[in-house]
């Protein structure tokens, strides 16, 4: 699913943005700099979304940019988020995977008490250059 919020941007005196989206209540971040506010904002509203839809809850329809009202040196954004994306990079459940490997490998690999899990994860983060998931 794919939806479009206005989110209300405040920069702060420590050059950081605080960010409030008017129609999701309680769906507040923050974010050090505006790259990293706009991305806070993105992940706020998706796991906001996303725990509406679990829920069966009703989404609340998005206000007219143009009718959002904010403060004096604060800004609005409109936010694009497509919680079906969103959910798929957030996934951890783990999922069988068919893969070959020489035999040789293989029985060296058994004998040494080798998790094929555990090594395949490692190195696929090592080659995607993943260092801050789990």
């Amino acid at each position: 699913m794919k939806y479009v919020y206005p989110a209300i941007f405040k920069p702060l005196d420590n050059g950081e943005y605080f960010i409030k989206v008017p129609d999701l209540p309680g769906c507040i971040t923050e974010g050090k700099n505006l790259h990293q506010a706009l991305d806070m904002a993105e992940d706020a509203i998706s796991m906001w979304l996303c725990d509406a839809e679990d829920k069966n809850e009703s989404i609340p329809t998005a206000s007219n940019v143009f009718d959002v009202t904010c403060e004096e040196g604060e800004f609005v954004n409109l936010i694009s988020v497509d919680t079906t994306e969103y959910r798929n990079l957030n996934d951890s459940r783990a999922i069988k995977k068919t893969l070959t490997i020489p035999n040789w490998l293989n029985t060296k690999a058994e004998k040494a008490g080798v998790n094929f899990s555990q090594i395949l994860q490692t190195a696929l983060k090592e080659h995607l250059g993943i260092h801050d998931r789990p």
